[in-house]
């Protein structure tokens, strides 16, 4: 994760360290960049996920992979590929769709959060369960930011879509009751 991004509320890199246990967090800084040794485990192989890097390999083995995810603005990631993009194999995701990131503009057609990144990951890799439970968490987190923006129309247009009513009821009962009614009641 670039240090600038880790003072962010809007993170979804610090969402994927409080909902995966095995995961761990690196802040990357210029002048005192992580080092390989310190990251790369020995047993596994090191995928970076990377838009310009090669498609999925068919048939990966999760059990055998570690994943380095770049956590930043596109700039910044692109700065942080240039450092570590040499420790391993730099994957490109099948990634398609409109992102479901709806706080903060994507710089393009086809850009994703990291957190999105991993989730097409963990889809591609058959990984469901722990597929959808992150995405039920990225998507309570994008709807409880939008909330506490002020957003309350955006907020509800975006739990159209979303897994957060059925998989939250309580969480909404509290933060946005006016999330469970029946839009023609409210």
């Amino acid at each position: 994760m670039h240090f600038m991004e880790s003072y962010r509320p809007s993170s979804t890199g610090h969402l994927i360290q409080r909902v995966l246990p095995g995961s761990r967090q690196h802040v990357y800084r210029k002048e005192s960049p992580p080092r390989r040794e310190d990251l790369a485990a020995p047993d596994r192989e090191l995928w970076i996920l990377h838009p310009q890097g090669e498609m999925l390999p068919a048939a990966a083995d999760p059990a055998r992979l570690q994943v380095v995810l770049l956590d930043g603005s596109w700039v910044q990631a692109t700065e942080m590929a240039h450092r570590v993009g040499a420790w391993g194999r730099r994957v490109r995701l099948p990634m398609t769709g409109a992102s479901r990131y709806w706080l903060r503009a994507q710089a393009g057609e086809g850009r994703f959060s990291t957190v999105e990144a991993l989730l097409f990951l963990l889809q591609a890799l058959g990984l469901t369960e722990t597929h959808v439970a992150l995405r039920a968490q990225f998507e309570l987190h994008v709807f409880a930011s939008l909330c506490a923006r002020g957003h309350r129309d955006k907020a509800a247009a975006y739990l159209a879509d979303s897994p957060v009513r059925a998989a939250f009821p309580e969480v909404l009962a509290q933060i946005a009751p006016w999330a469970l009614c029946d839009p023609t009641e409210c």
